[in-house]
Formats: C-alpha cells, sequence, structure tokens
C-alpha cells in the first residue's frame, strides 16, 4: 500500500456519519481514500448513499481527520502496529465476506489471521466450574487434533480469558479482538496473558488509540469475533449477554453457531439452551461433535447429503422459485422475500440443502445446486 494512501484510509474512519458500509462505497466509487478526500462536494453527492448533508459533513470534517490520522500513523510506525485495509490482498478472507467488515483495523502478533482453520469461543463473564471445565477440555482435544488452529475470543473476563490462556497452554495461536485503541489492555489484570499472546497469536481492534472501553465498543467489536472466524462456539451465556450478540452475528453473517447446552435451572445455560432451541446454533458437548459437525475431521469422510436423502422433485417450492428467478439470495434477503423470520427459513433452508436442491456458500448466499 502506498505509505500516504494509509493516512487517508485512517482518516476515513473518522469523517462523522460515514461508517464501514459508507466508507466501502467511496473507496469503490473514487477508487482510493485520498482522492476521497480531494473530491468536491458535487461529487461526493453523487455516490450511493453519501447525499447533500453528509457531503457536506464530509467536506467540513476532512482537515480535522487527517489531522488526527497523522497522530495515529505516527502511533502505529513507532509501536510496530500493522495496519490492514479492506483493499489491501492479505486483509482476512472471511471478514472481507462481512458487509460491515472495519475499512481498517489494527493488529499486533503473530498469528495468521488467513489461517486455514480459525474458531471464536465465547462466553459470560460471570463463568461457572462447568464452562470452565467445558472451556479447558474442548480447547486441549481441538489442540490434539489441530495443532495450527487459530482460537479468537474478546480478552475479557470470565470465558474469554479462560479460552486465551488455555489456548497458549495449549501451544495454540490465540487472538484477542479489544474493544479500545492497542495502547492499553482491558482489564488490566489481563495485561500478562496479552504479553504472551503477542508472541503466539495477537492483538486485534479497529478503534485507534486513546480510545476507551466504552460500554457500545465491546457490542461493535464482537462483529470482528464472528467474522475473522469459520465458527463461533458459546460456552456459556444467560438470557442476555454480549457472547449471544456475537453469536447473531455469526449467524447473520451465515457462520456456523454451536452451542453446550446445560440444566433448564442453570442461569448461565439459559443463553445457549435458548440459541438451540431457536435452530441459531448446534447442539454440541465435545470437540469431537464439533468436528463432525464442520466436517473437519479428515479420517471421518463426510457422505455427500445428496446420499443420504433421495433427490426429490420441489419445482413449486418457493425458496427454489425464487432462486430459479435471480440465481442468489442472501439469507436476510430470502427472509424478507418470504415474510418469514430467519429463524424460521433456516430449517427449511437446511432441508433443502439436505435433499441436494440448494447450496450454501460463505456470507450466507444460497444458490440452486
Amino acid at each position: 500500500m502506498v505509505s500516504g494512501e494509509r493516512l487517508y484510509l485512517i482518516g476515513l474512519t473518522l469523517l462523522k456519519g460515514v461508517g464501514d458500509i459508507l466508507s466501502r462505497h467511496l473507496l469503490q466509487y473514487f477508487g482510493s481514500a485520498e482522492e476521497v478526500f480531494k473530491a468536491k462536494r458535487s461529487l461526493l453527492e453523487k455516490v450511493p448513499g453519501i447525499g447533500t448533508y453528509t457531503a457536506k459533513q464530509i467536506e467540513s470534517d476532512r482537515a480535522e481527520a487527517l489531522k488526527r490520522a497523522e497522530k495515529e500513523l505516527i502511533f502505529i510506525d513507532k509501536n510496530k502496529i500493522c495496519l490492514y485495509a479492506f483493499t489491501d490482498d492479505n486483509y482476512p478472507g472471511r471478514l472481507k465476506e462481512c458487509q460491515d467488515a472495519p475499512v481498517v483495523f489494527y493488529y499486533r502478533g503473530a498469528a495468521d489471521l488467513n489461517a486455514a482453520k480459525i474458531l471464536s469461543i465465547v462466553g459470560t463473564r460471570r463463568m461457572t466450574d462447568y464452562g470452565r471445565k467445558q472451556t479447558e477440555i474442548l480447547i486441549r482435544d481441538m489442540a490434539e487434533m489441530f495443532p495450527e488452529l487459530l482460537i479468537i475470543s474478546g480478552l475479557a473476563y470470565g470465558v474469554d480469558i479462560c479460552v486465551h490462556r488455555n489456548a497458549l497452554k495449549n501451544n495454540l495461536p490465540t487472538v484477542g479482538v479489544l474493544a479500545h485503541g492497542l495502547d492499553r489492555i482491558y482489564p488490566a489484570a489481563h495485561r500478562n496473558t496479552a504479553a504472551q499472546m503477542l508472541a503466539n497469536g495477537g492483538l486485534l481492534t479497529d478503534f485507534m488509540s486513546e480510545t476507551n472501553p466504552e460500554r457500545e465498543n465491546f457490542l461493535r467489536r464482537n462483529r470482528l469475533i464472528a467474522g475473522l472466524a469459520d465458527t463461533t462456539v458459546v460456552i456459556e451465556s444467560a438470557e442476555k449477554g454480549g457472547s449471544l450478540v456475537t453469536a447473531d452475528i455469526a449467524f447473520s453473517y451465515g457462520r456456523d453457531v454451536y452451542a453446550f447446552s446445560g440444566r433448564a435451572t442453570d442461569e448461565y445455560s439459559s443463553g445457549c439452551n435458548r440459541l438451540i432451541q431457536m435452530n441459531k446454533a448446534g447442539l454440541i458437548s465435545s470437540a469431537k461433535d464439533l468436528v463432525m459437525s464442520l466436517c473437519w475431521d479428515s479420517e471421518t469422510k463426510c457422505i455427500p447429503q445428496q446420499l443420504l436423502f433421495p433427490f426429490s422433485d420441489k419445482p413449486d417450492h418457493p425458496v427454489i422459485r425464487l432462486l430459479k428467478e435471480k440465481g442468489e439470495f442472501h439469507v436476510n434477503q430470502l427472509a424478507t422475500e418470504m415474510d418469514m423470520p430467519v429463524h424460521k427459513l433456516t430449517p427449511m433452508l437446511f432441508e433443502l440443502e439436505l435433499e441436494g436442491h440448494i447450496k450454501a456458500f460463505p456470507g450466507g448466499i444460497y444458490k440452486l445446486t
């Protein structure tokens, strides 16, 4: 990447009213972040989704944004922080599939963010002994089967820090996704673990330095935890919590989600039980369950689904009819077209896929076979 373009890309993230999606529209329209900063207001207004008000805001914010971006560029160069831009070839492929992927993010570490297999593991901050044991056994067994597996979590109290520490214990690379800049570690109690992760894993954020760990930042960072991985596993969760948000985001991306069930009376299993009940997560009780569900077991061949279920003709099925007309649909678009909640549509899509009628692609896209 041209050195000057890094400055403009960081500046792009500082423009008020311009989030990740609009930033990508601007980059696509002008070809580079630098051209966005040089464009006249009349040209900015022509970009889909911008309009007169936002164009005026961009024009008035540009000078200050570049000034702050220059300060950030000095910080990341001084601290040997890698800047990943959406326009880069090495931008993590799984994350690039997500419509709200960040235009830039900051990374320190040694782990390959395009590793062959990446697993996100999340859960409650109030982890029980049951959750701790499940985490320890899951990571230990996954490490035995896949020594190069990359583990993602959020470095928070409870399940997150247990995940990172067990990954390190089993010599697995592990990356923590932060809700603040790389000039600090929160919580401070996890500083030593974070330091170890830099040597065998890393720390990642889309927040600039001097950003405090505000509540809303944790919700925003969850999309990175979900988007960087092949699948998300929820260890424990109450009825509400950040790990359920991460699971919902992963589900919306069309990624696999799995959860450990618990007793109906256990507060911190209620969220997992609900995910399974709503067909938003598959039920697992071990690493073996997870590996078989993902077809990661090289010794166990995944039998083609067409052989398991006889192919039957369903030309009048509404999903098949829509796919014949349009060629492909995102799961959310299908739900809108059929006026049906996604959680009710998903089992129908699963059945059609098992029968060999349709095929699921990364990012929640469905096509006819």
